[in-house]
């Protein structure tokens, strides 16, 4: 048996790098549709006419099966050595990065994927690479190339084609005279939220290992979330949480999506270099918009046609600015943990 595992081991330590990026990819691009997918069947399955599968009890509960799926993988690093190496400037990263990215981006997420296509949040949620270039440039005083900037830019007027040439739908807000939908502003809102988490753990978790960041980040998370909840709603929010379907549903899809996903895009991450992990997020958009064809069906708009053709174009740019980065730092492999945190919050939603 031990013989076997070690073998599997092997294995798997000799798949290229960029095998399991593209894997990442595809996980990743299929969480927006799969979370919709589970409250669509929650719906069909109501208890007194409440949804089992509401986006609280999806996050509370599939935080909690990520947390244990984590556990498995990197419970050695949960030592008291590593908290001990805890500094306060470390536990405000980790509080920060717990708020923006792990309750208050994907909460604004499910919100929008309650009032807004899946199409619509994959793409406009591409703006998160505008805001974190602008955060760098004028937070951390990052050195940035033409290539870059001209990406970010053309990106982000994509997401404002893809805004501005929706249909109304019912669901608009005014803003500044402009009808703006709630969905599409909720997404963008995650995407800052995210933005923020970047920046946060560029400045305050370098020296933090990754399996302890993600572990702690999770707990933390969780229990944040569920404070917030019991403060808003009362405890009989959660009166469906036990629901038996929905913690099978949520193993699957903590195991599958949120550490599967976390886990290939970590170890392609090691095996390649930044510009392939560039050109590997690239295709994260187009995935996404043919995983909401086949699961859900969602054929794109007009708006989101376009909106996305703009938004390629700022992503192949991007992808340019990468290869033609400084040659030292373009060929070096992504391994600190920072890096990895760093490239990770760049993805989009990635399920919790």
């Amino acid at each position: 048996m031990q013989r076997g595992v070690s073998y599997l081991i092997y294995r798997l330590s000799q798949v290229s790098g960029r095998v399991y990026l593209i894997i990442a990819v595809l996980i990743f691009a299929a969480a927006n549709s799969v979370t919709r997918k589970l409250t669509d069947l929650g719906a069909l399955h109501l208890i007194e006419g409440r949804n089992p599968f509401s986006f609280c009890n999806i996050l509370f509960v599939g935080n909690i099966c990520a947390f244990f799926t984590l556990w498995v993988v990197y419970r050695q690093q949960l030592s008291k050595s590593n908290f001990r190496q805890l500094s306060y400037k470390n536990w405000f990263g980790l509080m920060g990065v717990s708020i923006f990215a792990g309750v208050l981006a994907p909460s604004l997420i499910f919100l929008a994927l309650e009032r807004t296509a899946v199409n619509n949040v994959i793409l406009i949620g591409r703006i998160e690479t505008f805001i974190i270039l602008a955060l760098s440039v004028f937070v951390l005083k990052d050195r940035v190339n033409f290539w870059g900037v001209a990406g970010s830019i053309v990106s982000f007027i994509g997401v404002i084609l893809t805004i501005f040439l929706q249909s109304p739908s019912g669901n608009e807000v005014n803003m500044g005279g402009f009808q703006i939908g709630a969905g599409e502003l909720m997404t963008a809102a995650a995407a800052l939220a995210s933005a923020v988490a970047n920046i946060i753990s560029r400045v305050t978790l370098a020296q933090v290992s990754l399996g302890f960041f993600n572990l702690v980040k999770t707990i933390l998370s969780t229990i944040i979330f569920f404070v917030i909840v019991l403060k808003l709603f009362g405890p009989h929010h959660f009166v469906d949480v036990f629901y038996p379907a929905l913690w099978q549903w949520m193993f699957i899809y903590g195991a599958v999506i949120v550490v599967g996903g976390q886990l290939c895009w970590f170890a392609g991450l090691k095996r390649t270099t930044g510009s392939e992990v560039a050109l590997a997020s690239s295709f994260y958009p187009l995935a996404g918009v043919i995983a909401a064809y086949l699961i859900l069906g969602e054929a794109p708009t007009m708006a989101q046609y376009v909106g996305g053709i703009v938004i390629l174009i700022g992503i192949i740019l991007s992808v340019l600015g990468e290869r033609y980065r400084q040659p030292e730092a373009k060929n070096l492999p992504i391994s600190s943990a920072q890096q990895e945190i760093d490239k990770e919050t760049e993805m989009g939603f990635r399920g919790i």
